[in-house]
């Protein structure tokens, strides 16, 4: 898959394509419907298909401190898109040049002239340009003119529900996995790169792969039940906390902290998948290091029952 990174970067041999727009947090089965539908079209047009993202996300722009949370970051995102068998990714940085820019002058610039589209999926509630002006209508509208088809996006369901980016939010809070990864069509997974800690953890007889969220908000918070992919060629059981440590600091951003069952190597630096199989407990702040302790036995026991490991 290629990665085109600004407008600037495209070239005349990136025109003409098949694409869809949007946020695609999270890569849910209804997003990889819109890919497979692309993919088809592309392939009946014998054109590369291609994804145009916004980083950051249209909303974290305008209302960062309102912004919900992340299910994937960019990095995640792209690994999904891949796996869908998209051609190229169109990366444009969410500015105030593109915040204020007339929906009109998007479609010519980007659209037209940038990427030469023959048809374009959309939702038909996708709102783009300066103050949402621009909408599907005007997409059909400037379709009809320029030369390009477009196509609102069918809604996939899952039990008689749309699924959608903030029903899987709603669903990951309640520490519903089965119903998220019936839309996603996979365990919830968060993934990163092992981090140096402060080895607390360690001090305490539970040594932990430290993952820096690189999130100001965490779709997840508490202590659950995991399994680790990315060191051995099978997945290791754990227990895992997200949250800002309360007990140790209750500050910054929030932390992934693992720790592995009957597992001592040193994998700092390497990327892991860390996927959420139950929640046991909610995060919160212990009165002494020695009342953490207990409870993480206990936690520990408890995911251990869970994932079924004597």
């Amino acid at each position: 898959m290629q990665l085109i990174r600004g407008q600037h970067n495209l070239r005349p041999a990136h025109r003409g394509c098949v694409a869809t727009i949007g946020n695609f947090d999270g890569v849910h089965l209804g997003h990889q419907a819109v890919f497979r539908a692309l993919r088809k079209k592309a392939g009946d047009y014998g054109l590369p298909s291609t994804v145009i993202l916004f980083e950051p996300q249209p909303m974290e722009f305008f209302c960062p401190d309102q912004a919900p949370a992340r299910l994937t970051r960019l990095r995640e995102k792209l690994i999904h898109v891949r796996a869908c068998g998209i051609d190229r990714v169109l990366l444009l940085e969410f500015n105030q040049h593109l915040a204020g820019q007339e929906a009109r002058d998007f479609i010519q610039t980007v659209l037209v002239d940038g990427l030469g589209i023959r048809h374009l999926y959309v939702g038909d509630d996708f709102r783009f340009g300066r103050k949402r002006q621009g909408d599907f209508s005007l997409l059909v509208e400037q379709g009809s003119e320029q030369g390009f088809g477009v196509e609102s996006m069918d809604t996939v369901c899952h039990e008689n529900c749309r699924i959608s980016s903030t029903r899987i939010r709603m669903a990951l809070e309640a520490g519903d996995f089965s119903t998220a990864e019936s839309c996603l069509g996979r365990s919830y997974q968060i993934c990163g790169r092992v981090a140096h800690g402060n080895q607390r953890g360690r001090s305490i007889g539970f040594p932990t792969l430290n993952i820096n969220l690189h999130r100001r908000v965490s779709p997840l918070t508490g202590v659950f039940a995991v399994r680790v992919q990315g060191l051995r060629d099978e997945d290791l059981p754990g227990v895992a906390n997200i949250g800002t440590r309360p007990t140790v600091d209750g500050q910054g951003l929030p932390l992934l902290e693992v720790h592995l069952f009957d597992f001592s190597e040193q994998v700092y630096g390497r990327q892991v998948g860390v996927s959420f199989v139950s929640r046991i407990r909610e995060e919160r702040r212990f009165s002494s290091f020695e009342e953490l302790k207990i409870q993480i036995s206990r936690d520990a026991a408890e995911a251990r029952r869970i994932l079924g490991i004597a």
